[in-house]
This record gives structure tokens, C-alpha cells and sequence, in this order.
């Protein structure tokens, strides 16, 4: 009897022990397709900076002020960078750079996908942010259409295109490599007293949006910041290139939040939005002290900025249309006078500067969703898009200003026909634009938001 419940202990043993083992394998195999499932759902990415700034010797010309007259930049008081961040998720991927510069013309993009078509990346799946710092490279000196050798418009600098093409190739591929599981989250605040409309209009966008991306194991990736007013703190006279205040928001928050992190800054809807600064000292000590301030903000809301890996990633794109170019009424009283125009010569330079057609891009990554804006759109019309998208269901509904390209001012149709100023004389597509491009905008972006 002692030999029999021996061996039907025995036998219970080694069943229990095939049971275990049994339960272990299929345990495994579910662990092992549930990572590959998960593999495959897992959003990667990687982030690259370059230092932008061109040798001095290149004798480039800074951008923003005609009556600079193309004059060679002087010196370099602080550098300006190039910031790519890629991100993948299966077959899909897309980069977001952010450039510490004035603005691209049409033809940058285009020569740069040339450039790394080999490696996938089209243009549907790259979105150009630049900053729109007036104390960087000037933009027709990249357009490769200008050869009107005006001093007021700018002059075009073959070797000084090479340069950008050819950095922003090399940081696009560099950013392609090495990615990594991610983690996401946005959060959105109002600021009061941070900037104010330049025309006295009643729109202003005082919503500043925080995008904080860390590697699966939470150490910090890169932060997007996203904030609108131009960076006109310095004037004509300033001749040291500077990133202006987003590159001291930029640089203090990489400072402050440390562990390798990478800032990028990108703009809104800053047609008509202008900083408000408070603080006396040169131009560059004013910008200085409005970037800090920006970023004692910022610093805020990152650290008060969950993550998540349940992040939803999608884009969208589209080609439009644009509607036909022409000289606004008031432009020989504003920017005809800054950059010395005839209305002759405007002609020749519209064919030249401004494109027949254009391009949107969106681009959805968790609760943010971006979309671009091919120039400078005026914060009333970039407010009517980004409440449409919060009615969808959008919880962080941003503006890519001077997106890929910038094609002129886009303002409303009464803005256009009745406001005053300089950005109604440097919006070259008639009364028609605004519609146009905000219509393209919502169709482009609605679509993430489902």
C-alpha cells in the first residue's frame, strides 16, 4: 500500500510538473506573440541637433528687415540650430525639424526630398518648422528662382543653399537611426501678458502647448514647444546672427530639464502676434530675458506632463491650389517703400517669390495634432482652426506656422480688404487666400481627428 500511494504520488508529481511546463510554453508563446503584436504597434524615435549657424566667411545676409540691404552678418552672438525628431511606427514614419531661421522659400523642401528620396522619405512625411528668427540667414538668399540681385529683396547665395541642403540631409538621416520605444504626453496652458496682437485686432493665442517625449524607461527625449510671436526683439541695425528668444527659451530649457534632453521650438499663428517685452537692456538682453521667462513657464507644465505608450500616430497631406497672384492696394505705402519697389518690378518678383500652388501637412501624435501653415497666418484664423479641431475631439490642436514654405501673410478677407499695416501689403494672392488656406488646413487635419 506504501509502494502503490508512493507511486501515485510520484505519477501526480510528474504530472503536475508536464502541467507547469506545458503552462509555461503556451505562457511563453502568448509573451512572445504579444511583443511581436506589440512591436509592430510601438511607436519609436530618435532626435538629432546640428549647429546651423553658416561659416561667417560665406558673408550670408540676415533676414527679416529690407533696409538691412543684404549686408553680411557681423558676428555670431548665439548660434542657430537645426532639430529633427523621427518617428516610426511599422511602415509609417515622419519627421518634425525645427530651425532657428526667418523662413523657407518653395524650392528648399522640394531639393531636400530629392536629396533623401533613397532612404523613403517623401513629402508627405517631413514637416519644416522654422522659428522665424529675423537675426538668421536670410530667405531669398535661398531661392534659387531669385535672380533679381536686389539688395532690398535679397540675394541669392547658390553656396549658401548647398549648405542648408545638404545639413538638413545629414540630420534627417542621422535622426533615422537608433530609434527607440517612446512615451508621450501634451499639455496646453494660457499665458497672460506674454504677447499681444501688433494691429490692435482683438485675436490673440495665448495658449502655449507642451509636448514632452521620454524613452520607454522615462528619461528625457525632447520637448516641442509650441508658442506664438514673432521673434522681433532685434531691429534692422542688430547685424549678430541669434536665434532670438526661441533659442534662449530653447537652450535655458535643455539646461533646466538636463539628462541629454532636446528642445525644439516651433511657432503658431504669428501673422499678427508680437512679443511682449518689459524689461529695458539691448534688443538681444530683451530677448534673452523673454526666453527665460517662456521657459520658467514651460518648465512648468513639462514637469507636470504625464507619458503614455498608447499614442496615436497618423498624417495627412495635400496639394492646393493657390488663387491668383496680386499686388495689394496699400503695398507701395508699406512694403514697396522697405524694399524699393516698382510695381513693375513686384510683378516679376511675385512670379518669382510666390508659388502657384502649395502644400499642407498634419500630423497626429497622441493628444497633439499639428498642422502647417505655408506663411504667416493671422492668429484669428489660426484660433477658427484650432477651436474646429477641439470640437472634433482634438484635446492639443496646434498651428505649424511658416510651414515647409512661406508663400506671404494669410489674413481674412476683411482683414485683407480694410485692415492697415504691413501684413496686408505682403499678403499677394487677393481677398481669396485665407479661405483657401484654412479650408485646406481643416481638410487636411479633420481627418486625424476621427
Amino acid at each position: 500500500m506504501k509502494k502503490y500511494f508512493t507511486q501515485i504520488i510520484g505519477l501526480s508529481f510528474i504530472i503536475i510538473v508536464l502541467i507547469m511546463g506545458l503552462s509555461t510554453e503556451v505562457k511563453a508563446g502568448n509573451t512572445k506573440e504579444l511583443l511581436h503584436t506589440d512591436s509592430k504597434k510601438q511607436l519609436l524615435g530618435n532626435v538629432v541637433a546640428i549647429d546651423l549657424t553658416p561659416d561667417l566667411k560665406m558673408k550670408f545676409a540676415l533676414g527679416g528687415y529690407g533696409e538691412r540691404m543684404s549686408k553680411p552678418a557681423e558676428a555670431v552672438h548665439d548660434r542657430i540650430w537645426a532639430k529633427a525628431l523621427v518617428l516610426k511606427e511599422g511602415d509609417k514614419k515622419y519627421a518634425i525639424v525645427t530651425l532657428d531661421v526667418l523662413g523657407l522659400p518653395p524650392n528648399v523642401k522640394p531639393q531636400l526630398i530629392q536629396a533623401l528620396a533613397a532612404y523613403g522619405w517623401k513629402m508627405e512625411n517631413i514637416m519644416l518648422l522654422p522659428s522665424h528668427s529675423h537675426t538668421s540667414f536670410d530667405m531669398p538668399a535661398l531661392n534659387d528662382q531669385n535672380h533679381l540681385n536686389s539688395p532690398q529683396i535679397g540675394i541669392f547665395q547658390p553656396e549658401l543653399l548647398e549648405y542648408v541642403i545638404n545639413a538638413l540631409s545629414n540630420l534627417i538621416r542621422e535622426a533615422d537611426k537608433n530609434l527607440q520605444p517612446i512615451k508621450i504626453g501634451t499639455s496646453s496652458v494660457l499665458l497672460d501678458n506674454m504677447n499681444r496682437n501688433r494691429r490692435g485686432d482683438p485675436d490673440v493665442d495665448k495658449e502655449i502647448t507642451l509636448t514632452r517625449i521620454d524613452y520607454a524607461n522615462g528619461k528625457p527625449m525632447t520637448a516641442l514647444v509650441n508658442w506664438t510671436a514673432h521673434p522681433t526683439f532685434m531691429s534692422g541695425s542688430d547685424m549678430w546672427v541669434s536665434g532670438g528668444w526661441p533659442g534662449y527659451l530653447q537652450r535655458e530649457l535643455e539646461q533646466w530639464i538636463g539628462d541629454g534632453v532636446t528642445v525644439m521650438y516651433y511657432n503658431g499663428a504669428e501673422g499678427d502676434q508680437s512679443p511682449v517685452g518689459t524689461h529695458a537692456g539691448s534688443h538681444y538682453e530683451k530677448a534673452e530675458i523673454y526666453g527665460r521667462d517662456l521657459a520658467i513657464k514651460v518648465l512648468a507644465l513639462y514637469q507636470n506632463t504625464k507619458t503614455s505608450s498608447k499614442i496615436i500616430f497618423e498624417y495627412n497631406y495635400m496639394t492646393l491650389g493657390l488663387p491668383e497672384r496680386k499686388v495689394h492696394p496699400s503695398f507701395m505705402e508699406t512694403g514697396g517703400e522697405e524694399y524699393n519697389l516698382t510695381p513693375e518690378v513686384l510683378d516679376i518678383v511675385l512670379k518669382v517669390m510666390s508659388p502657384e500652388e502649395t502644400y499642407i501637412g498634419a500630423v497626429r501624435i497622441g493628444e497633439l495634432l499639428i498642422v502647417g501653415a505655408p506663411g504667416e497666418l493671422a492668429a484669428g484664423l489660426g484660433l477658427k482652426i484650432k477651436n474646429k479641431l477641439k470640437e472634433k475631439g482634438v484635446k492639443h490642436p496646434v498651428i505649424g506656422g511658416l510651414a515647409n514654405e512661406w508663400i506671404s501673410y494669410i489674413l481674412s478677407a476683411d482683414q485683407y480688404n480694410h485692415g492697415a499695416g504691413y501684413e496686408s501689403s505682403v499678403s499677394f494672392y487677393g481677398d481669396g487666400l485665407g479661405k483657401v488656406i484654412v479650408d485646406g488646413m481643416l481638410e487636411t487635419s479633420i481627418p486625424l481627428a476621427e
